[in-house]
């Protein structure tokens, strides 16, 4: 008798048929009894979400796309905002696409959610068919590992507190145009390899800056401009969601005024929220489970 695992999985690839959706997108530590059939045999493209690429084979690496997510407490809901993200700015969907969407919670071992995501309507802040139009100026490497850390610390906090903080991405001469720095910049006077971000070996101390007031600058390289800076830009408009603080309408701001990515942990609720062009792009909120 097919497992509850199987079942679902057939009835996705044929939501997925119906609909003629881009991709499965499938959360593989929930997954894992079906994960040799999928190598062997897809019924449809699936795209594998992992917080252990290691875990995987790999044969099955070389059979799938893979998208990587960190190891945080999430919502299933924003497991999948966290992979559709990343691969919208690796350039794996787009607008227009349609995804059916597989999770759930890793201890309970079994899917029991599944979602169809229109990511032209889920995120609507697309104006454009063109990725690069929402990523322009940030790899994504560079967008990655700045949410991962977000992510990390919406979740973590630091040394046990809650912390909020500002990722500001691209754009760095017109952001440091419409800043101003708050504290002796701790990244002055250290090479660009030395202060990127890409370097895993600064995450801590990244972290440790996360405590103090004002925005991290960072530029389309990766490299580390400041931290503790504050955002001048000021939003102009009536749309924006009631109740979010001064680092929100600060990102939100110096989004609208310029070409950048802002990345906001809420020091209040741990949600993620990510702003392009003066608008929430996705939020993602911190799990309990």
């Amino acid at each position: 008798m097919p497992s509850s695992n199987e079942l679902i999985m057939e009835f996705a690839c044929r939501l997925a048929e119906e609909i003629k959706a881009r991709a499965i997108v499938l959360y593989q530590e929930v997954a894992q009894d079906i994960l040799v059939k999928i190598e062997k045999k897809r019924c449809y493209e699936t795209i594998l979400i992992t917080r252990n690429v290691e875990d995987i084979s790999k044969s099955l690496q070389d059979a799938v796309k893979l998208i990587s997510i960190p190891g945080v407490k999430v919502t299933r809901l924003s497991q999948i905002k966290i992979a559709i993200t990343k691969g919208i700015a690796a350039g794996l969907f787009t607008k227009g696409d349609k995804l059916v969407c597989l999770t759930g919670i890793p201890k309970f071992g079994c899917l029991d959610s599944l979602f169809v995501i229109d990511v032209g309507k889920e995120f609507e802040i697309f104006t454009s068919d063109d990725n690069a139009v929402m990523f322009e100026g940030a790899s994504p490497e560079v967008f990655e590992t700045a949410l991962n850390i977000a992510l990390e610390l919406a979740a973590q906090g630091r040394e046990g507190r809650p912390v909020g903080t500002i990722f500001v991405i691209g754009d760095h001469e017109k952001v440091l145009e419409l800043s101003r720095q708050m504290i002796i910049n701790p990244f002055q006077g250290y090479t660009e390899d030395q202060r990127n971000i890409l370097d895993l070996s600064l995450k801590d101390t990244i972290k440790e800056f996360s405590a103090l007031d004002g925005a991290f600058v960072i530029k389309e390289n990766g490299a580390l401009i400041t931290a503790g800076r504050h955002l001048n830009a000021a939003l102009e408009g009536k749309d924006f969601p009631q109740g979010l603080g001064s680092r929100h309408i600060a990102a939100a701001g110096i989004t609208s005024v310029t070409n950048a990515i802002a990345i906001v942990v809420s020091e209040s609720t741990g949600t993620v929220r990510i702003f392009k062009k003066g608008r929430i792009f996705v939020d993602i909120e911190k799990g309990t489970d």
